[in-house]
């Protein structure tokens, strides 16, 4: 593990390709799940890009907070709801990293983020009371493979897993048809299908800080920052705490790298995010993962893997 210092900055992710083949691949980008998602593939499969976007529309009328139509959506609104596998299976997931986070991942955080901060719709900032009253209760969530309901005064929010799930069964879908190149990148979610590059850049500027260069293929990667989406300031961002219900101001970004499925790093991200940084390493060093935090003070905190090689752009310091 290395640390260094930098100015305080923020993160996005550049995705390229690194394929020794020569057909040539092709990219297209569509508005999914608040937004923008990129697949690309081999040129003889394009037919199959299509199909992945449809296989995000599915996951997203499951698991959206904002479409009215959605599973999620009407079980936030009082309802028992009949459910999909999908939405089964991501709070099967959630209730798993409720657990092996402390419960620092804790999806009835919506009643913060999105029933007093509104973030995404009519947002506003929060009053130090209202907080304070937030029911923030994971045992909530009552469900089976076929129907789910929530407590009354609980709502949930699955952003802090529900890009890494869609990515995932993008991927699944296209490893049953032997799909093997290319890759899928929702926002700070990405997976590799074969060897990538993903620039790690300061969205305030021009330079790159990072850059991880993978060196198996089927890896994943995903970032999480305070820097996208707040009310008015950062103090106010929508990385709650769960045990404080207050947003949290340790990490300006952590992006985490591993083969593990894109909805656990994004939920590991999401969760490292809100704890005390020195809990987050700790958590972080029991997982397979490599990773690059930085505090909110400009601290560099990093892990490398014999998986991809990670290297530092001079031209930010």
């Amino acid at each position: 593990m290395g640390i260094r210092s930098l100015q305080a900055f923020s993160l996005s992710l550049i995705l390229t390709l690194s394929l020794s083949a020569t057909e040539s691949m092709l990219s297209r980008t569509q508005m999914h799940m608040g937004t923008l998602v990129t697949i690309t593939l081999p040129a003889s499969q394009v037919r199959w890009i299509q199909k992945g976007f449809e296989r995000i529309h599915e996951i997203e009328m499951a698991l959206s907070s904002y479409a009215s139509k959605a599973e999620v959506y009407r079980l936030n609104h009082g309802e028992t709801v009949s459910i999909s596998y999908d939405t089964y299976e991501a709070l099967l997931l959630s209730q798993r990293y409720y657990a092996q986070t402390n419960g620092y991942f804790d999806i009835t955080v919506g009643s913060i983020t999105k029933d007093i901060y509104r973030f995404g719709e009519d947002e506003r900032l929060a009053e130090e009371h209202e907080l304070d009253l937030a029911l923030i209760k994971n045992s909530a969530i009552i469900f089976n493979e076929k129907e789910a309901s929530l407590e009354t005064g609980v709502t949930i929010d699955l952003g802090g897993m529900g890009k890494g799930y869609a990515v995932d069964k993008v991927a699944e879908l296209f490893r049953r048809d032997g799909i093997v190149r290319g890759s899928i990148a929702a926002s700070g979610d990405i997976r590799c299908l074969d060897l990538c590059d993903v620039k790690v850049q300061d969205p305030f500027g021009e330079g790159v800080v990072a850059s991880f260069k993978t060196s198996l293929p089927n890896m994943a990667i995903s970032t999480s920052g305070n820097y996208r989406r707040y009310v008015q300031s950062k103090k106010d961002n929508h990385l709650i705490d769960p045990k404080r219900k207050r947003s949290q101001h340790e990490f300006a970004s952590i992006t985490l790298v591993g083969q593990l499925r894109n909805s656990d790093l994004d939920a590991y991200a999401t969760a490292a995010s809100v704890m005390p940084s020195s809990e987050a390493i700790e958590f972080l060093d029991t997982l397979k993962v490599g990773y690059l935090l930085i505090t909110t003070n400009g601290k560099v905190i990093e892990k490398s893997m014999s998986t991809y090689t990670l290297e530092f752009r001079s031209e930010t310091r």
